[in-house]
């Protein structure tokens, strides 16, 4: 009865966020859309408007893994009843951040986002991603919806972070914004090159890049912001294959 439960909070939270997400923008929300909103803040990493279209791939992917979780024969699975609650509670935290990005309290968005970042986080550890091989369908329905997800919400709590400073009215120490890109986009390169090293995440890394070429499209004017996107999606290929040519040489 209580696996039962949680596979129903699973999916209605599921659906909850999804029909959220989707109404915030076409309500919108506060009369804000959520890109626009975005476009206030005169900060580099913030890809290209066709890239947030990957939200799409996330709503599917999040559905995918509420069809799964519900099945009789997954009612039991331990990774499943370790992680339920916490992809409710993502919900909620996904939620919250979107009604406080357009009710304009900035600084309140990068705590949920940050809370969202931490959930996500630990589901990813709790489904063991990279550490051990899953069933096709729980690799595919579960596993690679929450790369993608943490991917884009990786990408998203930078975003935010810069964001937030940017309406803080940060000077940056007087250090110019392109030199702090490229610190941002080292960091960037640091943490997907951990993931890669120690999980081998084939879609968590393609989130990266497809932010990354976003970029250095958005801010192909800039040409030192423009390259040095590339040349950091470049390297984190370069992680990725390393990576997964030593899992097939060890």
């Amino acid at each position: 009865m209580r696996d039962t439960f949680r596979q129903i909070t699973v999916i209605v939270m599921t659906l909850v966020t999804i029909i959220f997400n989707i109404l915030a923008n076409a309500l919108p929300l506060n009369g804000l859309n959520t890109g626009v909103i975005s476009d206030r803040f005169k900060v580099y990493f913030v890809p290209a408007g066709y890239v947030f279209s990957i939200w799409g791939i996330i709503y599917i992917g999040m559905l995918a893994y509420a069809i799964y979780q519900a099945l009789p024969s997954q009612r039991s699975n331990p990774r499943l009843r370790q992680t339920g609650y916490l992809v409710a509670a993502s919900g909620l935290a996904n939620i919250a951040w979107l009604f406080l990005w357009h009710y304009e309290q900035f600084p309140l968005t990068i705590v949920a986002m940050l809370i969202l970042l931490g959930l996500l986080i630990a589901i990813y550890l709790r489904l063991g991603i990279g550490g051990f091989r899953a069933s096709t369908g729980e690799t595919w329905a579960v596993r690679v919806p929450f790369s993608i997800y943490l991917g884009w919400i990786t990408v998203a709590t930078v975003a935010n972070a810069t964001s937030l400073l940017d309406y803080l009215k940060w000077n940056g120490f007087g250090i110019a914004p392109e030199i702090w890109m490229l610190i941002v986009l080292a960091a960037v390169l640091v943490i997907a090159g951990l993931v890669s090293l120690t999980r081998r995440d084939v879609a968590y890394a393609l989130v990266l890049l497809w932010a990354l070429v976003g970029i250095a499209v958005k801010h192909s004017a800039v040409t030192l912001v423009s390259a040095a996107s590339l040349v950091t999606a470049a390297l984190v290929v370069a992680a990725l294959v390393y990576s997964l040519l030593r899992r097939r040489t060890a």
